[in-house]
């Protein structure tokens, strides 16, 4: 089966720091090569992966902010539409923009919708809900106007997240700084706790930053590193009592939430979106509702095993269970 995978280009596949969905279509590439599949990744021309690299960008237009986005969004998906015939199935990650090209090949396109950016791209998805074969990545994030194939959870190179036993003392908070994923109740969930807080992360809303989050980093009980990646984002996660995750969105997945639990620590999360879906309740985390609760929830962090968290992401979340899903809907087709 030849299996071309399609990754947005924002950043390089796999990221240096931030972008889950290259991070996802990068650890499906790996994860079928393993299988022996013969898979072709379209993505930067700095990209790395064990199959073929396909590129006509040479950077992700983050990183190179002379690129013009849509040029290269436009460029990018035509150029493997072009080649479409070459391959038994393409697997799109690069949300809906490449369905439009989708009754003009006859190579059946697999589209994983990590998430809705907006209401107002629903009629993309659809116009050709037919023959778009959309695999959701929680069963909380399906739109009810929409036909699945299935529900595949977003999975995890468990050889890149080592289990940490015992924890040190800090908080963590890991991802985008913007409202939406709730940096300031974070902040405010460790000023009530009176325990140091470590803030990890791209900001992606610097007003919000300023304005909300800036004014407590004393370095001392808050303090802000940046983004991390590679194997310092390891260590970091599995060395935190537990991580924040007080969304004010319904979260699609939250990739750090199963990054955590990987390496051991457990997640406080508001009870939103797919929250139910990835953390056991009083086993592998809390689900709250307000800053008091989750102040409440860290007192409670002695009753989680870390063993627990570390066996619930390994069973639920790894590549290989991704890769296993992916082959089924691949199969169907």
């Amino acid at each position: 089966m030849k299996i071309a995978i399609l990754a947005p280009i924002a950043w390089r596949t796999p990221p240096k720091h931030y972008g889950p969905w290259e991070q996802m279509a990068a650890n499906l590439a790996e994860g079928l090569v393993a299988k022996g599949a013969d898979v072709t990744l379209f993505a930067t021309a700095d990209s790395l992966t064990s199959g073929k690299l396909q590129s006509i960008c040479q950077q992700g237009y983050e990183e190179d902010r002379q690129a013009d986005a849509k040029v290269n969004e436009c460029m990018h998906i035509s150029y493997l539409m072009e080649r479409a015939q070459d391959f038994d199935i393409i697997h799109n990650h690069f949300d809906f923009l490449p369905l439009t090209y989708s009754r003009l090949i006859k190579t059946p396109v697999v589209t994983t919708i990590h998430g809705f950016s907006s209401e107002k791209i629903i009629p993309v998805y659809q116009r050709f809900n037919d023959i778009g074969h959309y695999v959701s990545i929680s069963n909380s994030d399906r739109h009810p106007t929409l036909q699945y194939e299935a529900t595949v959870y977003n999975g995890i190179k468990t050889s890149d997240f080592l289990f940490e036993p015992e924890a040190e003392n800090y908080l963590l908070y890991y991802g985008r700084i913007h409202p939406d994923k709730g940096t300031h109740e974070a902040v405010q969930i460790a000023l009530h706790t009176k325990r140091p807080l470590i803030i990890a992360g791209i900001i992606q809303d610097e007003a919000y930053f300023n304005e909300k989050v800036k004014p407590y980093i004393d370095d001392e009980q808050i303090m802000y590193i940046g983004a991390v990646g590679g194997p310092a984002r390891s260590e970091l996660l599995g060395k935190a009592s537990a991580l924040l995750h007080p969304i004010n969105f319904n979260e699609p997945f939250g990739l750090s939430v199963a990054e955590a639990m990987l390496c051991g620590t457990p997640v406080i999360a508001f009870n939103r979106g797919s929250m139910q879906e990835l953390i056991h309740d009083r086993k592998t985390g809390f689900l709250v509702n307000n800053i008091n609760e989750a102040a409440a929830s860290v007192e409670d962090l002695p009753l989680i095993n870390r063993s627990a968290c570390h066996q619930h992401a390994k069973e639920n979340f790894s590549e290989a269970r991704m890769v296993e899903g992916y082959m089924e809907v691949y199969n169907k087709l």
